[in-house]
């Protein structure tokens, strides 16, 4: 190989996306001037041919109003409005999407463009139409900032270097491990690759071994996996478990003494059966009045978790905890996040309480925000409470019971539970006429046994006892964000944690419109305002409830809604119809939380407001870390539905066609909500071509359809788990009815 060769990439003896190298040469000082042999010198071309291609491609590029020639030969960056900055959102076929605020579509940018740009990374990108069809297109010009540095995959050696192969489908290249870097990694092992460099000369990245996962298949192996392709770790540093052991478990006379005392109060938690974390209990009080005392007690993390200390950068790091189908990944360390912290009954408890006095209509009195200190006499698992709602009566029977035995409640707790489920309805119909969104989407869970092998599935629906808790979470969460966001009637300047949920997208909501008539729901979603948007959701949602395509309708009405996040920024939360929310509830497993109590302790005590900057910083960090810690929750949940579907080869399932693509169609499981692909090739009836507008594939001789939303016959035809993929194949269509 010629050493010109080395230099640059050349297609036959063109310079392979010179384009781009100029352009973003000439934009990393658009104040500069260049002429073509000082681009010649920092491109490293040394010859004669390479440096007339500059020449031509300057002219050209001030043809096309890219580059300026502000005097003879000398060339600067062109800056318009045909530039902008966004993230890059790839697709498994190496192409992808460039996304901007300023822009009102996606652009499409080819492979070619991308210029190792990578998925979600935040690029400059120049805009052009295409001179045949006149499509707009971009062409990357700058990385601006990596999205990540790190991959999991699998390691394939040769004798003096290795490349790792990537488990994500949209990462298009394999990084390259050179010999010193493979820390005595095994071939064929899956491992966690960082990237070092991307020389000029290679289309590989180059990187280095940061740790060996263990075997592809395995099951832990598979979930680390899952846990550090986001970035999320999977164990704590030694030095943040030394911290946390030094935490005094003891409640000390003088600290109740500064604390609102409830522990004479009833009071008990309500939380799933395998809940070791109990970020809130409920106290319940019938005063002289008749009218209720009901608290709200949330775990005082924030007491124990001090500004600036080790745990608290860890726990800020990481900013929530992460729920993967067979394990909790912690915010933080199990001493405070099952220990100290939790509400465990009978035991005395630190919490930050939202107290407020009810009367029978469920209308708030008076309220009352700050430290307590409580004695939790019961825990109850929502089945437990279920019981009891539903039969009204004393008594818990051995098949709900945590213990597998039966057991009577005392009156007053039972008492306790009757009057709140009472309450809690009239508080959610309320909620439910001001413009609310019923989203009661039933989750799918797995029976696993001792080894984390899937037994079967089943559906959790939520019930009274569930509603119970969540109305008065979402009570606390509201009160508390109005106590800090005005002050008479109109909203205060204070820097607080808001989360917010925007209007949705009128676009969305007639793609959302269009895809569910499909299914025969011709009701239309009206967005006249914000009550009849919601009003046609809600009935949509009813009228879609228990039907096979339940589970996926549900999915697309949520991906038609806004995404809500955190910031300082209030602008009410539109699911939920509330002016004003926050995140009060759960600060053992979101940061948000502790940076709740934090601000709301520092106005009770009279504190002026701080600087919202640095507030706005961590609740951006917060929304993104919840994004990836819900993606790897996705992750594990479509990995076991893969290894459950592996013993069912060749089983024939009844499902719903969920998605219709240009490769095949996606197909949800009915009984199981396992969903995988049947290929467009593999159908063999006939030729089938994708029409976007009907969503579905059409047979270019019979016109037979397969649309989204038609039940069809299919039978498992591979499952590969580390792909996280299963392959059906396509037996009939069936009548929908």
């Amino acid at each position: 190989m010629s050493k010109r060769k080395n230099i640059y990439k050349k297609k036959g003896n063109v310079i392979k996306n010179l384009t781009s190298k100029i352009l973003k040469l000439l934009n990393q000082d658009t104040s500069k001037t260049f002429n073509y042999r000082q681009i010649a010198a920092k491109l490293k071309i040394t010859d004669a041919p390479g440096r007339n291609q500059i020449i031509q491609k300057l002219e050209a590029l001030k043809l096309e109003k890219k580059v300026e020639e502000v005097e003879r030969g000398k060339f600067k960056f062109l800056a318009q409005s045909k530039y902008y900055i966004g993230t890059i959102d790839a697709t498994t076929n190496g192409n992808a999407y460039f996304i901007s605020d300023e822009l009102e579509h996606d652009i499409y940018i080819p492979a070619r463009n991308l210029n190792r740009a990578l998925n979600k990374d935040t690029v400059k990108i120049y805009l052009y139409k295409r001179k045949h069809n006149s499509r707009e297109e971009g062409d990357v010009v700058e990385i601006i900032k990596r999205f990540k540095m790190e991959f999991v995959g699998v390691l394939q050696l040769n004798k003096n270097f290795g490349f790792v192969i990537p488990d994500d489908s949209k990462m298009y290249a394999d990084i390259f491990i050179p010999k010193n870097k493979l820390k005595n990694a095994e071939h064929g092992v899956k491992v966690l690759a960082k990237i070092t460099d991307w020389p000029v000369n290679s289309k590989n990245p180059f990187g280095e071994i940061e740790e060996v996962l263990g075997m592809p298949g395995d099951h832990n192996t598979e979930i680390h996996s899952i846990l550090l392709e986001y970035g999320l770790p999977y164990k704590f540093e030694e030095q943040v478990e030394q911290e946390a052991a030094k935490i005094p478990l003891e409640i000390t006379e003088n600290e109740i003494k500064n604390r609102r005392d409830m522990r004479g109060v009833t009071t008990f938690t309500i939380d799933p059966a395998d809940a070791k974390d109990f970020d809130d209990a409920l106290s319940f009080k019938v005063l002289e009045n008749d009218n209720y005392e009901v608290g709200i007690h949330i775990a005082d993390v924030s007491h124990y978790v001090q500004e600036k200390s080790i745990l608290d950068e860890e726990a800020y790091k990481r900013a929530t905890s992460v729920y993967l189908v067979d394990r909790v990944v912690p915010m933080l360390p199990e001493v405070l996040s099952n220990g100290v912290c939790s509400l465990r009954p009978n035991e005395e408890k630190l919490t930050f309480s939202a107290i407020f006095e009810i009367n029978a209509k469920a209308q708030i009195i008076n309220q009352w925000f700050g430290k307590t200190v409580i004695y939790s006499d019961k825990r109850f698992a929502y089945n437990e409470a279920q019981e009891i709602i539903e039969s009204k009566q004393d008594t818990i029977s051995a098949e709900n019971s945590l213990t597998n035995k039966s057991y009577k409640v005392e009156p007053e707790i039972v008492t306790a539970i009757l009057t709140l489920d009472t309450l809690a309805k009239k508080i959610r119909k309320k909620r439910m006429q001001q413009g609310a969104i019923a989203f009661d989407k039933i989750e799918v869970k797995f029976k696993l046994d001792e080894d984390a092998e899937p037994t079967g599935v089943f559906f959790k629906e939520s019930k009274d006892a569930n509603k119970l808790i969540e109305e008065f979470m979402l009570l606390a969460n509201k009160k508390v964000a109005e106590r800090v966001g005005k002050s008479k009637g109109v909203p205060t300047k204070n820097t607080f944690i808001y989360r917010v949920h925007d209007e949705p997208n009128l676009d969305k909501l007639a793609a959302l419109q269009t895809i569910v008539s499909k299914f025969g729901y011709k009701n239309k979603i009206d967005t006249k305002d914000k009550k009849t948007t919601s009003s046609s959701l809600n009935k949509l949602l009813k009228d879609v409830h228990g039907k096979g395509e339940a589970n996926m309708i549900e999915t697309l009405v949520i991906r038609s809604m806004s995404k809500a996040e955190y910031t300082t920024h209030n602008i009410g939360h539109y699911g939920l119809a509330f002016d004003y929310y926050s995140h009060f509830t759960s600060p053992i497993r979101r940061y948000p939380d502790v940076m709740t109590h934090r601000l709301l302790q520092h106005y009770l005590t009279g504190g002026k407001s701080p600087k919202a900057e640095i507030y706005e910083e961590k609740c951006r960090h917060s929304s993104e870390m919840e994004y990836l810690a819900t993606k790897a929750e996705r992750d594990s949940i479509k990995y076991m539905q893969v290894k459950y579907m592996e013993k069912h080869k060749n089983q024939e399932f009844e499902g719903v066609i969920s998605g219709v693509t240009e490769w095949g169609i996606y197909v949800e499981i009915i009984e199981n909500k396992c969903e995988g692909m049947c290929r467009i090739r593999q159908i063999k009836d006939d030729y089938y071509i994708y029409d976007e507008k009907q969503y579905a594939l059409v047979g270019q001789a019979t016109k037979n359809l397969y649309q989204l939303g038609d039940h069809v016959l299919i039978k498992v035809k591979n499952t590969d788990l580390e792909r996280k993929h299963l392959d059906f194949t396509l037996i009939e269509k069936l009548n929908n009815n």
